[in-house]
């Protein structure tokens, strides 16, 4: 019999026994939330020429030095520079060009003045109209410089970055069309118990649809796994057998649900030990006390409980953290605030509790966390209403409304700092 482990032990334990999947290159666009697997670097300066900031004039600042409101300088206009052209004629004192939003800065001037505050002195502001400004302008102003976010050759997004959707236009505006990264875990998804049916089925009495597998499955999904649900498994240990060692054959990571505990019809334990190496059985959580974890095959084999919210949080705690790891995530825990605890709490199990939750501000932009009145682990609608899980710790130490209590944010990243 294996010993109640806590929960950092069976973290470290599922850890220790996956690495990094072999690298993929895929589009960049395929790439968003994913990491890089080297370092990417531009091919070209970005932005490639010196441009304007906003629609306005190109100018000589020095021309502009004496410019006020009482003593204006008035300036010819030459030429028009729309996104996409280029003027490289010369540009003499006393003149100005109108430039556009993106368009290459004639190497003749040196600063561009904004539309909105230069009058039009005669004309309609474009060639051969005399505009007038009031101000000096700084040297060169609204000028966004050649290579002002990047140079030729250099590492744009970092090894073990997480490509973000901005970084997927950074990259694309760097030549990076294909990006490397870690390939995602297949994870094979197997829901064990004679009484369960597909979900496309009417259950007759004494069976229920199989919603595990599909919860799991998108958890695996939210974690950028690529899940495969597999059919049913019936409620003996030579089906449960033969399905394990296919699965452990054929994809990076098998989860199960069900048939995790000890009666008569719990076949995982003895599964795995008969198949490769039996490594944790129990974890001093609630809900999920039993998670079956072992090696099959060389394939991490994770069997959770068969009530949906045990199964979910065994998921969310240890198993979620290995699928990122093997995709080169190095950020591995959700975001903990503090709040307030919204109501009582009576502790009447020293385990450490995950309360299904929701967290808020009050009005004085405090963190509230109210716990579901209903904690049943048999309960899907509990975990799809809830932000959050508030910590009980372990012990029996009750809670009082108004306590300061730890809570898992579910809805936010892992990279995200708090």
């Amino acid at each position: 019999m294996q010993e109640m482990i806590s929960l950092e032990e069976a973290r470290e334990l599922v850890m220790s026994r996956v690495e990094p999947l072999p690298v993929e290159t895929m589009p960049v666009l395929d790439a968003v939330g994913r990491v890089a697997a080297a370092d990417l670097r531009s091919d070209i300066d970005i932005s490639p020429f010196a441009h304007s900031a906003m629609d306005g004039f190109a100018v000589h600042f020095a021309e502009l030095e004496s410019a006020s409101p009482e003593a204006p300088v008035e300036m010819d206009v030459i030429a028009e520079v729309a996104a996409g052209d280029v003027y490289d004629g010369p540009i003499g004192a006393g003149q100005c060009v109108r430039i556009m939003t993106g368009a290459p800065l004639p190497d003749a001037v040196d600063a561009v003045v904004k539309y909105e505050i230069v009058e039009v002195v005669c004309g309609d502001g474009k060639p051969g109209s005399r505009v007038a400004f009031a101000a000096p302008v700084a040297h060169r102003n609204n000028v966004r410089e050649a290579g002002e976010e990047a140079r030729a050759g250099e590492v744009v997004v970092e090894k073990g970055e997480v490509i973000g959707s901005a970084g997927v236009g950074f990259l694309a505006g760097c030549g990076v069309v294909e990006v490397p990264t870690h390939r995602g875990p297949r994870v094979a998804v197997i829901s064990i118990g004679s009484e369960l049916v597909d979900p496309t089925e009417v259950p007759t009495p004494g069976k229920i649809r199989n919603s595990n597998s599909y919860a799991l499955a998108a958890c695996a999904q939210s974690a950028g796994a690529v899940p495969t649900i597999l059919p049913i498994v019936e409620d003996t240990q030579e089906a449960l057998a033969a399905a394990v060692s296919a699965a452990a054959d054929e994809y990076d990571f098998v989860v199960t649900s069900g048939g995790a505990s000890n009666g008569d019809f719990d076949f995982i334990k003895p599964v795995v030990e008969s198949l490769g190496e039996l490594l944790m059985t129990t974890v001093n959580i609630r809900p999920g006390k039993a998670q079956t974890f072992g090696v099959v095959n060389g394939t991490p084999v994770f069997g959770l409980p068969g009530n949906p919210a045990a199964a979910y949080v065994g998921f969310e705690l240890i198993i979620r953290p290995a699928l990122r790891k093997m995709q080169g995530y190095t950020h591995f825990e959700r975001p903990v605030v503090t709040a307030k605890l919204s109501r009582d709490y009576k502790k009447k199990d020293s385990r450490r509790i995950f309360l299904r939750s929701t967290l808020y501000r009050n009005d004085e932009g405090d963190y509230v966390v109210a716990p579901a009145k209903n904690q049943s682990s048999g309960l899907f609608g509990v975990i799809q209403r809830s932000n959050c899980m508030a910590i009980m710790p372990e012990g029996l130490e009750s809670r009082t409304a108004g306590s300061p209590i730890e809570c898992i944010l579910l809805d936010v990243s892992e990279e995200v700092s708090l």
